[in-house]
């Protein structure tokens, strides 16, 4: 029997998982890896843990949204009993690669390779989120005409408020690490990895064009994005062959030429490395939204 407080949508002509809406209250749901071909939104309402992402951890606590993209692993070591709202939903309901205009939370909320993918949340956003997560949970109990179109509309609002609060904080970091004399040096790499992924794929091109030494430059985004430069470089080529498989019909061979990989195997070796899972895959569970592709 389906608990009656999970509310959940199935895509009528794929029988998947459109979107998904449920709380966690004490025991913690995310003990084990997940790997899941949906988007994340987990709002720890109480407790507090350590959140390991992608090799990497990040403590959270009480009042945090925290947002995952598909396939982006993610577990949680909870210090004490969690309470929150889990919202999922599939690329097919809503595609972040085709609106980013609109919500804006594309490199915000998912896809971010230089920040962490926490979102401290105050008491406004929190009775704001509050009111938004009842809208969906009575809309999706209904059949009623547009309920789609009024579901995305409910959750544009609470993606685009989450983006602008985490832009919010993202600025005043920013204006934090600039006060300590961050280097100017990493706005440049970020441009110019921005620029050059699709052809320039090692640290020594970039640490070239940056006049330092690979090992110095390293050594900078260790410290200021507790990554390697080979981790985002790599992050940025993921990123975009993930919109290529998505929003395209092209074929991986393709994807991997246009990304400066002219062996097909080597560049789906590589992607599954990074990925956790093959090219083929991703576009067999998340996707491929063939009405963009045929336009």
């Amino acid at each position: 029997m389906i608990p009656t407080n999970i509310y959940t949508l199935i895509e009528p002509k794929s029988g998947n998982l459109a979107l998904k809406i449920h709380p966690f209250e004490v025991e913690n749901p995310f003990e084990e890896t997940q790997r899941l071909n949906h988007y994340s939104l987990i709002w720890v309402q109480e407790g507090r843990g350590i959140l390991t992402s992608e090799f990497h951890e990040y403590e959270f606590q009480e009042n945090m949204l925290l947002s995952f993209a598909p396939y982006q692993p993610f577990s949680f070591k909870s210090t004490e009993g969690l309470t929150g709202i889990v919202i999922q939903f599939h690329p097919d309901f809503f595609c972040i690669h085709k609106h980013h205009q609109e919500v804006a939370c594309h490199g915000v909320l998912f896809n971010n390779i230089y920040d962490t993918p926490i979102v401290l949340l105050d008491g406004k956003t929190s009775t704001n989120f509050e009111m938004v997560i009842e809208q969906l949970k009575e809309e999706i109990k209904k059949s009623a005409l547009a309920q789609y179109e009024l579901l995305v509309s409910y959750l544009k609002i609470f993606l685009i408020t989450a983006s602008r609060l985490k832009r919010e904080q993202q600025s005043a970091m920013e204006e934090a690490t600039l006060s300590k004399e961050e280097p100017y040096i990493l706005q440049n790499l970020k441009n110019y990895i921005e620029s050059h992924y699709r052809t320039k794929h090692s640290a020594s091109d970039y640490a070239d064009m940056l006049a330092i030494t690979p090992k110095a430059l390293s050594k900078l985004t260790k410290s200021h994005f507790k990554k390697t430069l080979t981790d985002l470089i790599s992050e940025r080529i993921i990123i975009e062959a993930k919109r290529e498989l998505y929003l395209t019909n092209k074929t991986v061979k393709e994807i991997a030429f246009e990304l400066g990989y002219n062996d097909e195997y080597y560049f789906s070796r590589f992607f599954k490395k990074n990925a956790e899972v093959s090219p083929q895959i991703y576009r067999e569970t998340v996707g491929f939204d063939r009405a963009a592709a045929s336009t």
